[in-house]
C-alpha cells in the first residue's frame, strides 16, 4: 500500500511538472512574473524627437511590458521595445533628457549599454 501511494504522488509531480514546462514553452508561463497580459503603446499627439537606446536584460513579453510603462509614465513619453533587437524607442512631445528615460528603464531592472 505504501508503494502505492509513494508512486501516485511521484506521477503527480512529474505531470505538475510537465504541465508547467508546457506553458512556459507556449509563452504563457511565468518568466520574469508571466501573464498574457501586453502593455499598450502610448500614442502621443505630436512626435517632436525620437531616442534609440539599446537594452539588455530583456527576455519575455513581461519585460517588454516592464519597460513600456516604465517609459510610458514620463509625461510626453511613449515607447516601443524590439525584444529580438533589444532595442528601444522612445517618442517624444518634448525633449526629455536622456538620464530620465535610462532611469525610468534601469529602475525596472535591465541595464542601458548604448544611447542613440
Amino acid at each position: 500500500m505504501t508503494d502505492v501511494i509513494i508512486i501516485a504522488i511521484v506521477v503527480l509531480i512529474i505531470a505538475f511538472a510537465v504541465y508547467k514546462t508546457v506553458k512556459h514553452f507556449k509563452g504563457e508561463g511565468e518568466c520574469c512574473g508571466g501573464a498574457s497580459y501586453k502593455a499598450r503603446r502610448k500614442k502621443l499627439k505630436n512626435v517632436a524627437e525620437k531616442l534609440t537606446l539599446m537594452v539588455e536584460g530583456m527576455s519575455c513579453q513581461n519585460c517588454v511590458n516592464r519597460v513600456m510603462e516604465n517609459v510610458n509614465s514620463i509625461p510626453g513619453a511613449s515607447a516601443a521595445v524590439h525584444l529580438k533587437k533589444g532595442e528601444v524607442v522612445v517618442s517624444m512631445d518634448h525633449h526629455i533628457a536622456d538620464e530620465i528615460i535610462v532611469d525610468a528603464i534601469e529602475s525596472a531592472g535591465f541595464t542601458v549599454t548604448e544611447v542613440k
